[in-house]
């Protein structure tokens, strides 16, 4: 963009509260200056009064990745390997990319979701889902000739996680060519989401575009230790990461004791150092950490809760995550907040995405 008034809009754009010494500050001028254009462009009809409401600013949440069928196998007694166990079997619809935008649609927010499905039973099925919970998937990828996904979760009987086994091959098919296809999509986010089922090329597309001034955050969310190897060496672009410890570890290539919090530092400064701007690392019921590039990373404790199972809880968090952003940007701690806040429902229901969750949730 050439002129400053356009600079300025383009900066609204990205953060409407951002404030008119801010804008001085990052255009180079005087805030009478600024002052100005905000007036002219107020004028204009190109900014709709205070917050620099912008004509059909959505502040729509843009969630790309996975999605699939989940199996959740629990087990009636302790599992015995190498043997034939009894177990129950439920199905839902799962995906972390799917998980995310779910829980977000349950929240009152605007989402769109961009994932590969099959046109199969199980794609009309998810997509069916979608449209229910108001999640809008109507741009995503349809693939004739390729089952949709399936997430099998071996369960002990206390709903913890034994085994995982993972179909996810249609992601490979969300590829830099199917994101410049929903460009219209992804340019009305206010906060972008990626999960690491995406294929290596479509992360460094993402983060390459993310690192433009005008774009939106960019969060990934992690989805096994192996697919950590997916993310490019730079990750300049790259608003916020949220990994286990394990995900973590794999990120990094350090050993990551339990709750080790020097260890958890090194490895932060160590994302932050291949431009990395934010960490959040979770630890199931042990402490979460969470940081800015440059700074110690502080930690909170997860409220004690009864588990009725974990599948969809780290999902949960990272969507309180995302909505807390969307809202108050700069408010990393309270992000984590409303992030466990979402994870305690889920852990505390059958459901991969508590019904429990509501608008009520983002009120002071």
């Amino acid at each position: 963009m050439d002129s400053k008034k356009d600079q300025l809009l383009a900066l609204i754009a990205h953060n409407p509260f951002i404030s008119q010494q801010d804008l001085a500050e990052r255009l180079g001028v005087s805030r009478s200056a600024v002052a100005g254009y905000v007036a002219a462009l107020t004028k204009e009809r190109r900014i709709l009064g205070r917050a620099y409401v912008l004509p059909g600013a959505a502040r729509k949440l843009v969630c790309i990745g996975g999605s699939n069928v989940d199996r959740k196998l629990r087990s009636v007694a302790p599992l015995q390997m190498g043997n034939s166990n009894p177990a129950r079997l439920s199905e839902s619809p799962g995906g972390v990319a799917r998980n995310v935008a779910e829980n977000l649609a349950r929240l009152g927010l605007q989402v769109q979701l961009l994932t590969a499905l099959g046109e199969d039973a199980a794609g009309h099925y998810l997509r069916d889902q979608a449209a229910k919970t108001g999640v809008d998937c109507s741009a995503s990828l349809i693939s004739p000739d390729a089952p949709t996904g399936s997430y099998t979760a071996v369960l002990s009987p206390e709903g913890e996680l034994v085994l995982g086994l993972a179909q996810m091959d249609l992601c490979e098919r969300l590829s830099p060519d199917f994101l410049r296809q929903c460009a219209a999509q992804r340019a009305e986010a206010g906060l972008t989401l990626m999960d690491l089922n995406l294929p290596a090329e479509s992360l460094a597309f993402l983060m390459k575009e993310a690192a433009q001034a005008s774009a939106a955050p960019l969060v990934a969310v992690a989805v096994s230790g192996p697919k950590m190897a997916r993310l490019p060496q730079s990750l300049q672009g790259l608003s916020l990461m949220i990994l286990n410890r394990d995900e973590l570890a794999a990120a990094t290539g350090l050993a990551l004791a339990d709750d080790d919090s020097a260890a958890l530092q090194r490895a932060h400064e160590a994302l932050a150092a291949r431009g990395l701007q934010r960490l959040i690392v979770t630890q199931g019921a042990g402490r979460l950490y969470f940081g800015e590039a440059g700074q110690a990373l502080k930690s909170l404790k997860p409220p004690a809760t009864s588990v009725v199972e974990v599948s969809g809880a780290g999902d949960a968090f990272a969507a309180g995550v995302c909505a807390a952003l969307l809202q108050a940007p700069e408010d990393l701690s309270g992000a984590c907040k409303l992030g466990l806040r979402l994870a305690r429902l889920t852990l505390r229901s059958e459901h991969s995405v508590s019904p429990e969750l509501s608008p009520a949730l983002l009120l002071p």
